[in-house]
């Protein structure tokens, strides 16, 4: 049987720059006319591993980066000026949105509004801690104080 190097992910197959065994007819009718896998010679299979290092290398800089801003956004302080009343109930609310412009005009940093967790908005003055989630399993805690304006 001949070997594979996956260049997608296949289901029940393996992952991508995986070297596998497929069946002759698999890999000619259905596997590279798709362009899901090439033929495993030495100077491929080199070059799979090449392309997984590279990319394992470039995982680790991007978690090493996003460390680096979450470490930043932990010492952040927020100051987002709203009206409100008398008795501290803000007019409108703070969303998610609001957060992640503050965070850009702060920090410089871009953050998807869908990253800051949020449960409800924000709709009283007072101080809140504001999860954001930088990347997969780094997240960094945001202190979001909310003054009358």
């Amino acid at each position: 049987m001949p070997q594979a190097i996956l260049l997608q992910d296949i289901k029940d197959l393996g992952e991508k720059g995986a070297v596998v065994e497929v069946s002759d007819g698999y890999m000619r009718n259905y596997l590279a006319p798709r362009k899901l896998a090439e033929t495993a010679t030495k100077a491929a299979i080199a070059q799979a591993a090449l392309r997984r290092e590279a990319a394992e290398r470039a995982a680790r800089e991007a978690i090493e980066k996003a460390r680096e801003i979450a470490n930043t956004l932990s010492k952040t302080v927020l100051t987002i000026p709203q009206q409100a009343g008398d008795d501290g109930r803000l007019f409108g609310s703070v969303t998610t949105q609001d957060i992640a412009d503050a965070i850009r005009e702060a920090r410089g940093l871009r953050v998807d509004r869908r990253r800051v967790q949020l449960s409800d908005p924000i709709k009283s003055v007072g101080t809140y801690q504001v999860t954001v989630e930088v990347a997969e399993n780094v997240q960094a805690s945001v202190k979001t104080m909310v003054v009358a304006a």
